[in-house]
Order: structure tokens, then sequence, then C-alpha cells
């Protein structure tokens, strides 16, 4: 199984448990392939460096480089496609879509409300992350 996992969802799967670092323990033991792009990458690390998450990633026992890293390791990085803007909300959204498309994913795992809305884009299905867990365990 191919997904890309939204920033929301990686920064949730690497600070707490629950069903997104469930989604990064299957990628970790094979059971599912992970995708990103550097662009995602960098918002990840944005994402992390703000005040509201410094106390979390001191409990991990790693530094957000380590955190980042980690993750970087685990994933396959592609180079997003060009897509015309599609998420006029948050035009951000738009590399999550654009990366799966280069990624030929089956999934696209998000917390936002903007991706989710949309269920699918052109034949991905966008779910959450305890969705994709229940795909991925056949619960």
């Amino acid at each position: 199984m191919r997904l890309i996992l939204d920033t929301n969802v990686v920064t949730s799967g690497l600070l707490w448990n629950g069903a997104p670092a469930q989604l990064i323990d299957a990628a970790r033991t094979d059971d599912i392939e992970l995708f990103t792009s550097r662009v995602l990458l960098a918002e990840l690390t944005r994402i992390l460096r703000r005040a509201k998450f410094s106390k979390a990633i001191a409990a991990s026992e790693l530094s957000l480089d380590e955190l980042v890293l980690g993750y970087a390791e685990l994933v396959t990085l592609v180079t997003p496609v060009e897509i015309p803007l599609t998420i006029l909300r948050d035009p951000d959204d738009d590399h999550v879509l654009s990366c799966a498309l280069a990624a030929h994913a089956e999934w696209i795992v998000s917390g936002d409300h903007d991706l989710l809305d949309f269920k699918t884009f052109r034949g991905i299905s966008i779910v959450t992350a305890a969705q994709a867990m229940r795909m991925v365990t056949g619960a």
C-alpha cells in the first residue's frame, strides 16, 4: 500500500501514540510504503520548530533534526507533479495532492478538513489516520 501522510499526521505520529504513530510503525515493518517530497519535509521541519511542540520533542529524547531525518530515511522522496490550483482555502495542501500523484499513492492520510472534504483526488482516497489503520490491519 502506497501512502502520503500529510504533515499534520506525521507530526502527530512522531510525537505521540495513536493511529498516526501506528502508520509510521507499519512503514518501519514494511507493511506500507510512505512517500513525501522536499516541500513536505521542509514543512515538517517548520511545524516542528513551533514552540508548542518543544516539550513533546524533548520527551521523545530525539532532536528536531533527528526526528525529521529519521522520517526522511523511512520514506521515499518523489518530485511532485504540476497540478492546477485545487484547494482554494489552503493552496499549500496542493503539495500533498501533487506528491500523491507523483508517488502513485493509493491513499492520502490527513487530519485536514480541506483535504478530507475532497474524499478522493484523481482516484486517490483521502482518509483519516484511523481509517487508514483500519484498512492496513483489515479491521
